[in-house]
């Protein structure tokens, strides 16, 4: 489980794509992930992944064809920034959200926008997700916990605070650009047992 509250970005220093099955190499610091080890759960852009290999500089995850039609990683390229959260500690303070690491679905960047010291975005929102997401509930976007602001029809809108466009990818998104929604979870189970009752 994550809180959405990612330690930083990095990059992906090699990818290999094999049909629907990719092989991934991300570098990192002992600032963004301390003590790995082989067996952990990493989120790499909102993704859970586990560690299969790593060294001083590096770790190895290996992505099944699920993940593959899931994720944007299907068009990521080496050198492309990716955002990074260890899994949640017992005792670790709680903030952010629930995070499972489950991705929903890829959407696209549909409006950018400006307002003082914040950057405002619009997304697609697909209708079988529509139910989940409302304003000020929580949402995340490749991997970061995140407040929606507004819904409209089929789309909705995040802020940027300075401080999670210095610490994400997120502040590089442009019209058009893809990225990995997670539904908050609550919210999943909530919509699935008025589904029963009705």
């Amino acid at each position: 489980m994550f809180s959405g509250v990612v330690a930083g970005k990095s990059k992906i220093v090699q990818i290999e794509k094999h049909d629907e099955t990719i092989k991934m190499t991300v570098s990192y610091t002992d600032e963004l992930l301390k003590d790995i080890k082989i067996g952990d759960s990493i989120s790499v852009n909102g993704t859970c992944l586990t560690v299969e290999e790593f060294d001083q500089n590096s770790f190895v995850v290996t992505m099944m064809p699920q993940t593959f039609k899931k994720t944007t990683f299907k068009n990521l390229n080496v050198g492309d920034e990716v955002n990074l959260e260890q899994a949640m500690g017992a005792s670790s303070r709680f903030e952010g959200h629930i995070v499972s690491g489950h991705i929903d679905e890829v959407i696209k960047v549909v409006d950018r926008h400006i307002n003082e010291n914040a950057i405002e975005l619009w997304f697609t929102l697909p209708k079988r997700l529509n139910k989940q997401v409302v304003a000020q509930g929580s949402v995340a976007l490749n991997g970061v916990s995140l407040t929606v602001m507004d819904v409209k029809d089929d789309t909705f809108s995040i802020g940027l605070i300075p401080h999670t466009q210095d610490k994400t990818n997120l502040s590089n998104l442009q019209i058009g650009d893809e990225l990995n929604l997670e539904t908050d979870i609550l919210g999943k189970y909530v919509e699935a047992n008025l589904v029963k009752e009705n």
